[in-house]
C-alpha cells in the first residue's frame, strides 16, 4: 500500500517505456504491484493494487447508461494496467498510457501521500503555472479554491 508518499522528482523514462521508482519510495509500494492508470487532467496516476481496488469497484458502480460516467470509466479502468516492480525498482509504463499523457524522456513524479501522479515534462510546467496563479486572487480563475479558505501553513 502506498502510504506517505509526497514531494516532487524530475526522473527519465528509459529506451523500453520503464521508470525507475526512487528507492524511497520503493518499500511503500508493498508487494511491488501497482495499477497505472490515466486521469482526466491528462496525467497517469499510479496506485498500489490494494489502494486501487476501492477506487476500481466504486468507478463500476457509476450508472453505465450515463454519457458521463461512462467516459469516465472507459477512461479509468480501460488505460488501468497492473504492473510489478521489477528487482530494480522498474515498472513499465505502457505505450498507450505514455501516448494518452505525452509522456517523453523526462517525466515527474508527484506524490500524494496514497499515489503518485506521473506527468510529461511539459504537462507539468502547465501545472506549476496554474499552481502560480492560484497566488493572484486578481486574476481570473485565481484565487483559492472551495476547501482551502481556513488553511493555515
Amino acid at each position: 500500500m502506498l502510504q506517505n508518499v509526497q514531494g516532487s522528482t524530475a526522473l527519465n523514462l528509459d529506451a523500453k517505456g520503464r521508470l525507475a521508482v526512487p528507492a524511497k519510495h520503493r518499500d511503500s509500494a508493498g508487494d511491488g504491484r501497482v495499477v497505472i492508470t490515466a486521469h482526466p487532467h491528462g496525467c497517469l496516476v499510479i496506485y498500489s493494487v490494494p489502494e486501487w481496488e476501492p477506487i476500481r469497484d466504486q468507478i463500476l458502480r457509476a450508472p453505465s447508461l450515463d454519457s458521463r460516467s461512462a467516459s469516465l470509466k472507459r477512461l479509468f479502468i480501460g488505460y488501468a494496467q497492473e504492473e510489478t516492480l521489477d528487482s530494480v525498482g522498474r515498472v513499465l509504463i505502457a505505450p498507450s498510457q505514455r501516448q494518452f499523457a505525452k509522456l517523453e524522456k523526462k517525466v515527474w513524479l508527484i506524490g500524494q501521500v496514497t499515489h503518485f501522479e506521473l506527468w510529461s515534462d511539459a504537462g507539468w510546467e502547465q501545472q506549476l503555472k496554474a499552481m502560480e496563479k492560484l497566488a493572484r486572487p486578481e486574476e481570473e480563475g485565481g484565487g483559492v479554491p472551495p476547501g482551502f479558505e481556513n488553511l493555515v501553513l
